[in-house]
């Protein structure tokens, strides 16, 4: 993921701070980020779903709304209708970058922002939404002290999160007179709502709401005992995966031709986690899995470890090679089922630096088949030991490793 810095003029001219995370690889669609009430476009759920998107060739924009973060403007003097307007100014000032978005990402007040602004946007495929609320009048039990003083000054001081923000009058007239019923009934895009049953800052019953006032195509996924701002990794990495996943069925993502020498294209490994060992795979615009070491060895074991992928590389060959003989030679194989062992381990491996072992794989091929004789099954046994990875495992390789531009 390559992150830029930039800046765009928000909906009263401020400049808006904003950070643009594009993929290390083809570009093939664009995503804008939301982020919640009094929050920032920095936030650990934010950069996570960014740098999944981002992996597998989505950009994504996310930035700070008007008077808060690092952008411009007065916090008191914007409104949920401001936000919308930024968000609105987001997607212009892509359009002209020729990047127009196609898929929107909100958080809390963000979430029925994103909803509002997807009513008012050409080109908008999908919209995905987190611990959004049905009615932004919830932000005002944020600050209910202060509504009297509001009412009579116009404005007032309230801490939010332990930080201090003015409050001005047009904020409340402005949530008060905001329903989303009419626009989720008429949203021409697709709509994903997370939310935790939990959550005690907007309740599960909002999503509801907002689900059963969407028209379909729409899809529901509980964050289970996730908080409200998604603070724990887990939860970020596991909302960051729905969205990239769910968002696939409705973004056109053209394939982008594979390099010169390369028939398969390149396998893309970056590292998603610094503090561990998770790293985000992705080969073409299609594919993407995660790679992960066990506990015991100071990973998070949210995926296979290096080797563990050998292994599946060798079964999955072997399954192949098998299939492709019998499906031409018209033999009644019903099912091809593969299991690899492996007796090394990667940590260990890395961490002594060992060079002169001799790898073992042991391989067990189930066949299913009433009707394959003894002879077509021990024929099979021998096509096993042509796949192409069983091959590049017995033979020495060569890996030619350089720095990249």
């Amino acid at each position: 993921m390559v992150a830029q810095r930039i800046t765009f003029p928000g909906h009263d001219g401020s400049q808006l701070s904003a950070r643009l995370d594009l993929p290390t690889g083809p570009h093939v669609a664009t995503a804008i980020f939301a982020h919640c009430f009094t929050c920032g476009k920095d936030i650990p759920a934010a950069r996570r779903i960014a740098a999944r998107l981002a992996a597998m060739g989505i950009a994504v924009l996310r930035f700070d709304f008007t008077g808060l973060g690092h952008s411009e403007g007065e916090f008191e003097n914007t409104s949920f209708s401001s936000n919308v307007d930024d968000l609105i100014a987001a997607a212009t000032w892509l359009a002209q970058e020729k990047m127009p978005p196609s898929l929107l990402i909100g958080h809390s007040l963000g979430g029925a922002a994103v909803i509002k602004a997807a009513s008012m946007l050409d080109g908008i495929k999908a919209v995905a939404t987190v611990g959004a609320p049905f009615d932004p009048t919830h932000v005002r039990h944020h600050f209910a002290d202060a509504l009297p003083e509001i009412a009579e000054k116009g404005s007032a001081k309230v801490s939010l999160g332990g930080r201090p923000f003015s409050i001005g009058k047009t904020f409340i007239q402005d949530t008060g007179a905001e329903v989303l019923t009419h626009v989720l009934g008429h949203l021409n895009a697709a709509l994903l709502v997370m939310h935790a049953p939990l959550d005690q800052v907007v309740s599960v019953d909002s999503a509801a709401q907002i689900f059963m006032a969407a028209k379909h195509p729409k899809s529901f996924v509980s964050l289970d005992n996730a908080d409200h701002l998604i603070t724990k990794a887990d939860d970020a990495e596991y909302v960051a995966e729905m969205i990239a996943s769910w968002s696939t069925r409705y973004i056109d993502r053209p394939l982008p031709a594979p390099p010169i020498g390369t028939p398969e294209g390149i396998v893309r490994v970056s590292e998603a986690d610094p503090a561990g060992f998770l790293q985000d795979i992705t080969s073409g615009s299609n594919v993407h899995l995660l790679a992960d070491e066990p506990l015991a060895y100071g990973g998070t074991n949210r995926g296979m470890s290096p080797y563990g992928f050998l292994s599946a590389s060798l079964g999955a060959c072997t399954s192949m090679t098998i299939r492709m003989y019998a499906r031409r030679k018209e033999w009644p194989l019903e099912n091809v089922r593969v299991d690899v062992s492996h007796d090394k381990v990667h940590a260990q491996d890395a961490a002594t630096g060992a060079q002169d072992k001799i790898d073992n794989f042991v391989r067990s091929i189930t066949l299913t088949g009433p009707e394959l004789t003894a002879e077509q099954r021990e024929r099979l046994l021998e096509i096993a030991d042509r796949c192409p990875v069983h091959r590049t495992l017995e033979r020495s390789s060569t890996v030619t490793t350089s720095f990249a531009d």
